[in-house]
């Protein structure tokens, strides 16, 4: 009896420690101890503020993004005016910067022109918080082919130096600042430099450096209506000097506001028609107008612009859109733009 009673205290403990192990297991397999680590939480998806709707007003959204863009422009009548678009005209004398020899058949009285930039803003990124600062630069590349030129209306006409070209036109590189950000409004400021790095003498750029100083505003009126706007100054840092003696280059202050609605509006795609009125007025420089050099000082150039904006997955976009003048002084007569922009 006693052997019996000895052989069992020995067995039943052994045989309750066999039963609890598979008890353990399926516990775990349930997924119910305590040990097992909780899964993570996925952060919530981030908030990206919508794009700018505009084609030609510059953009005050501080994010990162690649751009290409290209414009073709029609009927340019005074294209050395301030030497905002090209140097003055080498006409004029020998030695000057601008496209041409010294013949004033080299005057151009109308040029075409086409531009395509590649454009790259990188936002740098602050902790916890929107960025309010980005850098940004621009490579363009210009194309230019003289209509008609002053010469062309002598008898017997003159020979002219000026022909069509194409290469390089003048860098820029700028920053913008956000001087206030909230979900519905925002106020950047901005500037940027031009560098000398077309061939003037082509009509490929101005043969001088220019600062540019300016307010760009970006607002949402609703949840479909947006405003956006920019006012700046266009300032040369060179220039080359007209027969008179006077400076050829000159300030240009310039203005824009454009008012866009989302029509179409889905989780994946917006379509935006948008409207711009862009102003510029000289403050000082020369030209050469019809063959006659005088005062750029005072001119007023207004344009109506009118296009549209597609968005895809709020990251591509696409623009395009057709420019006219409304004055009787113009960069050019009616100008189209196409761009493509990818942020990031």
């Amino acid at each position: 009896m006693r052997a019996a009673i000895l052989i069992l205290s020995i067995l039943l403990p052994a045989a309750a420690s066999a039963d609890d192990k598979p008890a353990v297991a399926n516990a775990g397999e349930a997924g119910v101890t305590a040990e097992q680590p909780a899964r993570p939480v996925a952060p919530p998806p981030e908030v990206k503020r919508r794009g700018s709707m505009v084609g030609y007003i510059d953009d005050a959204t501080i994010d990162d993004h690649v751009r290409v863009r290209f414009d073709a422009g029609f009927d340019n009548t005074v294209p050395d005016r301030a030497e905002f678009f090209y140097a003055q005209c080498g006409c004029n004398f020998a030695g000057a910067p601008g496209p041409g020899g010294l013949g004033a058949g080299d005057l151009v009285t109308s040029l075409n022109f086409q531009q395509l930039v590649f454009e790259g803003q990188y936002a740098l990124k602050r902790r916890g918080a929107d960025s309010r600062i980005a850098l940004f630069a621009a490579i363009p590349f210009r194309f230019v082919q003289p209509q008609s030129f002053l010469g062309q209306t002598f008898k017997p006409p003159l020979p002219n130096t000026f022909s069509n070209a194409s290469g390089l036109s003048d860098l820029r590189i700028g920053g913008k600042a956000a001087v206030v950000s909230t979900d519905d409004v925002l106020l950047t400021a901005q500037i940027q430099g031009y560098f000398k790095t077309g061939d003037a003498k082509q009509g490929l750029g101005t043969d001088h450096g220019a600062v540019e100083f300016s307010l760009l505003l970006k607002q949402a009126l609703t949840d479909q209506l947006g405003l956006e706007s920019e006012f700046g100054d266009w300032h040369p840092t060179g220039g080359s000097t007209a027969p008179t003696g006077a400076s050829y280059s000159g300030d240009v202050l310039y203005y824009g506001v454009g008012p866009s609605y989302e029509l179409v509006k889905t989780t994946r795609v917006t379509f935006a028609p948008v409207v711009e009125l862009v102003g510029w007025h000289v403050l000082g420089g020369q030209q050469q107008n019809a063959g006659t050099l005088g005062s750029a000082e005072g001119t007023n150039i207004v344009n109506i612009k009118v296009g549209a904006r597609t968005v895809l997955d709020n990251r591509s976009s696409v623009y395009v859109g057709w420019g006219h003048a409304l004055t009787d002084a113009v960069w050019y007569q009616s100008i189209i733009r196409v761009e493509y922009r990818y942020g990031f």
